[in-house]
């Protein structure tokens, strides 16, 4: 029984101090719009990016961000499903397998949006129903360069991981 309520007591010690660290975090960092800049197709850099994102809002809080990704030219490999490579000859990756498409997923459960750029999509033929992973009308935008010169007038810091 002694066991029981140490491992109870730590447990809750634990929490608590795990809690008041992204509270203090939270405060220290304030709050943030911010967007990240995806235009490579290397799946290593990429996961890389979506890292740097998830350790992003575990620093701040989820809260705490206005957290915007925007994807072109061959950033949209980060989304193309893996079947749709043969079809897209413009692309050399289509990097959205199971373990992209969960932490896409997951960031966007968080409050990511990720951006489209309708020039990409138009330009190398991508249907956005077929070839995408998870990606709605809404989240097409004209540009991805504009787009990212938009959000930075708009007070959005630039991260190109």
């Amino acid at each position: 029984m002694k066991t029981i309520t140490k491992l109870v007591i730590a447990t809750l010690f634990i929490s608590s101090y795990w809690f008041a660290g992204n509270t203090i975090a939270g405060e220290y960092y304030g709050k943030q719009k911010v967007v990240y800049h995806i235009n490579y197709d290397n799946p290593k850099k990429q996961a890389g990016a979506l890292r740097n994102i998830q350790n992003h809002i575990n620093a701040v809080g989820a809260e705490n961000l206005d957290l915007k990704v925007v994807l072109h030219g061959n950033g949209l490999a980060l989304l193309l499903e893996p079947d749709s490579l043969e079809k897209l000859s413009k692309f050399k990756n289509a990097n959205a397998n199971q373990d992209m498409t969960a932490k896409v997923s997951n960031l966007k459960d968080q409050g990511v949006d990720f951006q489209v750029c309708n020039n990409t999509v138009k330009g190398r033929k991508v249907d956005i129903e077929t070839d995408l992973y998870d990606v709605e009308a809404e989240d097409i935008v004209p540009s991805g360069v504009a787009e990212v010169a938009k959000l930075q007038a708009e007070g959005y810091a630039y991260i190109k991981p």
